[in-house]
């Protein structure tokens, strides 16, 4: 079974996160963030990822740590269950729309956490939720989690709904990324490693 747990507890944070790769999208998540909740739970469901995430955080002070430190421990939950990786189709591209919102994502589980974030958010909040987290969260993820995500905005207007459809192509390229290649033996790539 592709699973992992992960705990992460610093000064500013405590987050206990069990994942499942080859789930059907079942998930409990308690960040605090009523916002962030729905957007994990979005991500957990188009990916197919079974998700408990329960985040304790000095949401007082400010929304930042909980949010990037989530990001970390999700990051590292889909690189603990993925092993070395053998057998993986190792790419996923995909675009959601949702309303006027078209937001392309595209991952490779290379190895290597980087960010392109290219997503136009005018708005600076959703309700209690500041719209800069999304970068953050999405930065914890790639860099924790060893992959490359690109996140560009082809179209859109509402900040709700490019935060969604981003979250929502994120879970899709991923679904594809993780799945498993049955003409794949190996680790995919030419340096045998990844």
């Amino acid at each position: 079974m592709r699973e992992s747990k992960v705990h992460r507890k610093t000064r500013e944070t405590d987050i206990s996160l069990s994942l499942r790769l080859d789930g059907t999208g079942k998930t409990s998540i308690s960040t605090g963030m009523p916002f962030f909740d729905h957007m994990l739970e979005a991500l957990a469901a188009h990916a197919w990822f079974d998700v408990n995430i329960r985040a304790k955080g000095d949401l007082d002070v400010d929304l930042h740590h909980t949010v990037e430190d989530v990001g970390i421990c999700l990051g590292e939950a889909i690189s603990q269950a993925l092993g070395n990786k053998a057998g993986i189709s190792r790419f996923g591209t995909a675009a959601a729309p949702l309303d006027e919102a078209l937001v392309l994502a595209s991952v490779d589980l290379s190895g290597r956490g980087f960010l392109s974030f290219d997503l136009d958010l005018k708005t600076k909040k959703v309700r209690d939720f500041e719209a800069d987290h999304v970068e953050e969260f999405f930065r914890g993820l790639t860099r924790s989690g060893g992959m490359t995500l690109h996140l560009k905005q082809l179209a859109g207007r509402n900040t709700h709904h490019i935060i969604e459809a981003a979250f929502k192509a994120t879970a899709l390229a991923l679904r594809e990324a993780v799945s498993r290649a049955p003409r794949m033996a190996r680790v995919p790539s030419t340096k045998g490693k990844l």
